[in-house]
Order: structure tokens, then C-alpha cells, then sequence
């Protein structure tokens, strides 16, 4: 069978400009893949961060049409030979599994495809000025989430405190799951403190406090901490096997933070979860700022892992010109409408 392969960029446009530890962010870019036969199409998305992702940048293009021209490997072969690229890894494995469905952007069918169950999210808080701040934790509660995640460390840790003891005045540990992202915004001195103050909050987890560089740290926070520590950015730089389980033995989190954009996609998250499991440690998964195409991939897959903890998936709602889908927030959950129908035509015409 023939496979005609095919990619193209994709500038994603956020609504409101995002605050993240790497600056503000207008825009994003995704690369969409394409595979074509005589009888079926199909499409993956890569998802990278300029700043964040593994991925060789200055390689990127020229990698994606290395892949579409030898995509006769299969998508076995070109994982492996994929690993300093794990965006492009996740998005061959999409293309694939949508290839070889019944339906372009039907990866992993189960009762979430059919509309019959939901996944329980947690409600994100972007980083910005206090207002800006305050007015998104409302809009987060007012869209009935019993789970929300805010990033801190953009402004001074005092007024985020102070927001977050607001928050908790409101809603007692057994209404409101409270979680923070630090994207490693402290040394390990001012993290000891924060994390005695937030467990007087009862806050379930804080992300990445310190930063992926300092593992000793880390692995001291860890193995002392009041609140439960979660790794995300540290994931990212341990490509081999060795590297993965020597993280997690060293530093012992409680939690582990999937994103398969960044980590090998399914394949890859799949070992990480093996690792964990393993090792008594929890994870979960999240989106990484993928248009609706990378994001319905993401939701499909961790519905089948059966994890009940709210998942991060609430990105689909941030751009003016993201692929529309099935895919809905309602109630603090996602689900998917089968009946409805995805933007084909807009996908298609891209990767011409």
C-alpha cells in the first residue's frame, strides 16, 4: 500500500495573550502531518514550545520531510529513529492510528468517543496581574470545575498567596481541589517556604517548584515535603530509558506530569506510566497548547488509561482559529459529540 506523506505549519492565535514562565505568548505554531492512500487519509499533530520542546528547531522542517519522504518505515522504524524529536514522534503515531481508522480523527474508541462518558479536568489560571488573575479563577469556578490549576510565579508570591487563601475561604479542601504550576519559579530556600504555606491551604500539588536543572534539590524538596511534588519540565530532557528511570529513582516525586507532545507521544507516555506504576507514583496527563487535532489525540488515549484524577485538557477553548470538533467543555469536564462534525476541509487544504 502507498502512503503519500505530506506536512504543513499552522499558526495557532491565542484570544487573550497567555502568560507562561517563558514570557507571553500571541501565537503558537503546529506542524500537521498528512498520510494519503487510494482509500484513506489521515492526520497527526505536532505540537512544539520554542523555549520548552526537546525538539532540534533549526532541523524541524527539514526532519518533518525527511519522515514524509521515507514514511514507507512505518511508524515502528520512525519512532525509533525519532527520539531527538519526540513533537514528531507523537504526530507520526496520530497519523497512523488515524490512517488505519474508520474514521480520520476516531484513535482510540471508547464510551469518551461515543459520547457516552466525559474526563474530569482541572480549570487552568494563566499567569498575569492580580486582576487578571482573580477575574479567571471566577471564571474557572463559574464554569463548574471542582478542580483548579493555577500557574504561579509571575508576580510577587505574596499577592498569588493572598489569591489563593481568597479562593480557599470560598471553597473548604473537600469542594475545591487546588493545584499551582511554579514552572520551577524558586530555589529550593524560598520553595521550603511556599510549600509549608501551602499545605496550611491544603493545595494537592505543585508543579515543577524547582527548576528541571537542579535534581539534587529536587530530590531534597521531595523527599521532605508537606505538599505532593509533581515533575513536568524534568521529563522532557530524559530521551533514553536510563535517564528515565534514573529521574524517578533519584528524585521520588509523588507525582509525574504527562505531556506526549513533549515526551514521545503515546508510545513514550505509555513508559513513563509503566515507570511510575512501577515505583508508587501517581501522574496525569495534560495538553501542551495543541490545536483541537493534537488535544482530541491526548483526551482519547488517557480516557483508556482509566485514571480518574482530573487531567489538564482544557487548551481547546484558547485560540480564534483552532480546527473546530467535537470536542466540549461543559461542567468542568471534556467530552466529544459524535454527531457533530471536525473542520476537514480546513485540515485537508493545508498539507496539500
Amino acid at each position: 500500500m502507498e502512503i503519500k506523506a505530506t506536512f504543513a505549519p499552522y499558526e495557532l492565535n491565542f484570544k487573550q495573550a497567555s502568560g507562561t514562565s517563558r514570557g507571553i505568548l500571541n501565537s503558537k505554531t503546529s506542524y500537521f502531518i498528512k498520510l494519503k492512500t487510494s482509500n484513506s487519509v489521515g492526520f497527526g499533530e505536532c505540537g512544539l514550545l520554542k523555549g520548552l520542546s526537546y525538539d532540534n528547531l533549526d532541523e524541524y522542517e527539514a526532519k518533518l520531510q525527511w519522515v514524509c519522504d521515507h514514511i514507507e518505515l512505518g511508524v515502528d522504524a520512525l519512532w525509533e529513529l525519532l527520539t531527538e524529536f519526540p513533537s514528531i514522534q507523537f504526530g507520526v503515531e496520530q497519523a497512523f492510528l488515524s490512517l488505519n481508522s474508520s474514521e480520520p480523527f476516531l484513535l482510540f474508541p471508547s464510551a469518551f468517543t461515543k459520547g457516552e462518558d466525559k474526563i474530569c479536568m482541572n480549570g487552568l489560571v494563566w499567569m498575569g496581574s492580580e486582576e487578571f488573575m482573580r477575574q479567571q479563577i471566577d471564571r474557572v469556578l463559574e464554569g463548574g470545575f471542582n478542580c483548579v490549576k493555577m500557574k504561579i510565579g509571575a508576580i510577587e508570591w505574596e499577592k498569588e498567596l493572598h489569591l489563593l487563601q481568597t479562593l480557599r475561604k470560598r471553597y473548604d479542601k473537600s469542594t475545591l481541589e487546588i493545584r499551582v504550576d511554579a514552572n520551577g519559579a524558586f530555589n529550593l530556600k524560598s520553595a521550603q517556604k511556599v510549600l509549608e504555606q501551602l499545605a496550611v491551604l491544603g493545595v494537592h500539588s505543585i508543579e515543577q517548584p524547582i527548576g528541571a536543572d537542579f535534581q539534587e534539590d529536587l530530590a531534597l524538596l521531595c523527599s521532605q515535603t508537606p505538599v505532593a511534588i509533581a515533575l513536568d519540565e524534568s521529563l522532557i530532557p530524559c530521551i533514553s530509558a536510563e535517564q528515565k528511570s534514573q529521574l524517578l529513582d533519584f528524585v521520588k516525586p509523588q507525582y509525574i506530569i504527562l505531556k506526549p507532545s513533549f515526551i514521545g507521544g503515546f508510545r513514550g507516555s505509555d513508559y513513563w506510566i509503566s515507570l511510575a506504576e512501577d515505583r508508587g507514583i501517581g501522574w496525569w496527563a495534560t495538553s501542551a497548547l495543541e490545536s483541537n487535532v493534537g488535544l482530541n489525540a491526548i483526551s482519547q488515549w488517557v480516557y483508556t488509561k482509566g485514571n480518574n484524577m482530573p487531567q489538564g485538557l482544557g487548551t481547546g477553548s484558547l485560540y480564534t482559529n483552532n480546527i473546530s470538533s467535537p470536542l466540549y467543555v461543559k461542567n468542568g469536564a471534556i467530552a466529544y459529540e459524535p454527531n457533530l462534525a471536525w473542520d476537514l476541509q480546513k485540515i485537508d487544504s493545508l498539507c496539500m
